[in-house]
């Protein structure tokens, strides 16, 4: 019976996206003008190629404030069953604040964290 079930709900997936596919293709504007394809940004057309190399220290500071960022959004729900849990809730918080303290400090020791 779950099976029939998945294979249901697949099948829908599947035919609700490729019927959506198909319906913007067959009435949405068609436009051919080559000025479209161009790279635009900031109302300044750009010169020369798009692809610049960029410092990987931009990724890697963006990663880690993505990450550190997503981590202190798991604080906000232990804030508030903290009284429920006592102890048991303190020392897990407390543990996971000790990794977000590691992981900083290792990243601030390979000097990620610094503009060169």
């Amino acid at each position: 019976m779950n099976f029939i079930l998945f294979i249901t709900v697949l099948l829908t997936a599947v035919t609700l996206v490729v019927g959506a596919y198909v319906i913007a293709k067959l009435i949405g504007p068609r436009s051919y003008n080559p000025v479209k394809g161009e790279q635009f940004e900031c109302g300044i057309p750009t010169r020369g190629t798009s692809w610049l190399p960029m410092h990987v220290g931009y990724y890697l500071f963006a990663l880690l404030f993505l990450l550190f960022d997503v981590e202190t959004v798991f604080l906000y729900p232990w804030a508030l069953v903290v009284k429920d849990f006592g102890t048991q809730a303190l020392c897990s918080i407390g543990f996971f604040l000790l990794v977000l303290v590691f992981g900083l400090a290792y990243a601030w020791r390979k000097g990620v964290l610094e503009w060169k």
